[in-house]
């Protein structure tokens, strides 16, 4: 129920008084809307098929920011959630990519593991380790923690500003989604493709709520099991409907290449990713969220809650198919309808003046290689392990050092500095000779050592590879693969962003709420931004390692 005119009024009086200034009072309930590989033209694509309540309510009642851009090289989902929760860059925040070599253990390192929080194991369900998504493979623990997070995030200042009177939730259907958003003091629940369970780690709890216990026990990830992900509209009606007679060799298992695409069971082993590659998993995403809202009682009380609800299904749909697919269509317009319901849900338990809605993305998305190709782009397709063996055998054989390269995963290149110092060649001399070889392969726009060539020098690439440079956790040289051009170990994956040309880190950013004056903004802004607008308008410390600028639209 939404509160009453004079709990709202005793409700802001007090907290006015807590805060020593009236910031926002009238905001019960913040919701940060993520949508996992939403490029920034894709809801301008769609807009004519969009209901009046989903994207078009924000757009309608919000500042919409066209020119919004990650400033940061490595547009993966890890960076961009992180920076979108900090302010920060990856050079402060930390999380240079969805996975990094660690020299000291000799093995690549998930994000977000931490073995001394494990998941938390749930009754019924027979879980097995969570592995990361089919767009990476990397070592990792069982467990899950945000604190390989280096800088605070809005919502942790949100919980410190008032003495921990506000609450921090978190919800996605990727783990790193969800714990980059909850911060440090913040509550994360995501989906486990081992069960189709939400489910969360030691960091956050001893045992699961009640409530989350009851939600999982129903088991509403199963109830598309033997069923089929069809169109949910004519498809007469869809931009590119014509684009559904591909013969692509991403096919998930059985999934299929075209529509209708038919769930297998648990038993497969694949049925729970193929609800994230679907809307249903988007709207699990939204019901639980739901439920978090009514059993933790968020937007009730004077002090504002926080929720972030990251939706990975667009990411996963356009990893397999492609941003030009009927398929990506058919996600971005299902997720509309899902923002729909969830909006009136939110209007009666909350109320519609009481929500502060912020919608962005966390990386765009290139379209497929051979769909450029077709239209006279040059285009190739890279595997790293590939890449890392051509310039061992390269260097060995010019500069007579042996496995000078320990670990190549994208977008960094890692020396074995033992190998190198011992052969007395002058590091450098690997610099160039990697620069030269990268710069000569198809597909590979360019190599950039940790100090980059003279020739190498340019705001447009250099920048983006600082901000992601991280002392601990980057390597030596960072590859940028050709526009449009792949760069991932061969796999099921088709598409892979990761990259920053302007189709990876352009990305929508909509503001929308009570007393936000409804507008379209051409200027260019970052995605850091965001976090130090949130904290303007609540009045909180800055985040630690922030360095966005406060979104003057929506502050004033």
């Amino acid at each position: 129920m939404a509160l009453s005119s004079f709990s709202k009024l005793t409700g802001a009086t007090l907290a006015i008084g807590l805060l020593g200034q009236a910031v926002h009072a009238d905001t019960r309930l913040i919701v940060q809307i993520t949508v996992d590989g939403l490029r920034g033209d894709l809801l301008s694509r769609y807009q004519p098929s969009f209901s009046e309540d989903g994207f078009m309510r924000l757009i309608n009642n919000g500042v919409w920011y066209t020119d919004a851009h990650h400033d940061h090289a490595n547009t993966e989902t890890i960076v961009g959630h992180a920076t979108l929760a900090t302010g920060a860059h990856p050079s402060e925040h930390g999380m240079i990519g969805n996975a990094w070599f660690d020299t000291s253990d000799g093995r690549l390192v998930y994000n977000i593991e931490d073995a001394n929080f494990p998941l938390l194991p749930l009754e019924g369900f027979d879980q097995g380790g969570d592995q990361v998504d089919p767009t990476q493979a990397a070592a990792q623990s069982d467990g899950r923690s945000p604190l390989n997070i280096l800088a605070s995030t809005f919502g942790d200042e949100l919980i410190k500003s008032n003495n921990g009177m506000s609450k921090v939730f978190s919800v996605s259907g990727k783990d790193r989604s969800s714990v980059s958003m909850a911060g440090k003091s913040g509550k994360a629940f995501w989906m486990s493709t081992d069960t189709g369970a939400y489910q969360t780690s030691a960091y956050y709890y001893d045992t699961y709520p009640d409530w989350v216990m009851e939600w999982n026990a129903e088991r509403p990830a199963d109830a598309m099991i033997g069923q089929q992900w069809t169109l949910h509209a004519d498809k007469d009606s869809y931009l590119l409907a014509a684009n559904d007679d591909r013969d692509y060799e991403a096919d998930l298992k059985g999934f299929g290449v075209t529509f209708p695409h038919t769930y297998g069971t648990p038993e497969d082993g694949l049925y729970y990713t193929q609800l994230l590659l679907s809307p249903q998993g988007d709207k699990l995403t939204a019901e639980f969220g739901k439920a978090a809202v009514l059993a933790e009682a968020l937007g009730q009380d004077a002090f504002p809650d926080y929720l972030s609800l990251s939706f990975s299904g667009v990411d996963a749909s356009n990893h397999f198919f492609g941003p030009s697919s009927l398929e990506s269509e058919e996600m971005v317009r299902a997720l509309d309808l899902t923002l729909a319901d969830l909006f009136g849900f939110l209007d009666t338990e909350v109320g519609r003046d009481d929500v502060l809605y912020i919608l962005s993305a966390d990386h765009g998305m290139p379209e497929m290689p051979e769909l450029m190709a077709s239209l006279g782009h040059q285009t190739a397709r890279n595997g790293h392990t590939a890449i890392m063996f051509d310039l061992n055998a390269e260097i060995e054989e010019a500069l007579g050092v042996e496995n000078a390269i320990r670990a190549f995963f994208r977008p960094y290149i890692y020396y074995d500095h033992a190998n190198i110092s011992a052969s007395g060649v002058d590091p450098r001399e690997i610099d160039r000779l990697v620069v030269q070889a990268m710069s000569a392969r198809e597909g590979i726009a360019i190599a950039v050592p940790k100090v980059p060539m003279d020739e190498q020098r340019g705001d447009f690439v250099e920048i983006p590879i600082r901000n992601n440079f991280h002392p601990a956790r980057s390597g030596d040289v960072y590859v940028v693969q050709s526009a449009y051009s792949f760069l991932l170990d061969p796999g099921a994956v088709a598409v892979m962003h990761g990259s920053p040309w302007r189709y990876d880190t352009h990305v929508p950013v909509i503001f929308s709420g009570k007393g936000v004056e409804r507008s379209k903004v051409d200027r260019r802004v970052s995605t850091t931004d965001v976090a130090v607008t949130l904290a303007n308008l609540f009045g909180t410390t800055q985040p630690s390692g922030a360095s966005g600028r406060v979104l003057t639209e929506v502050s004033r």
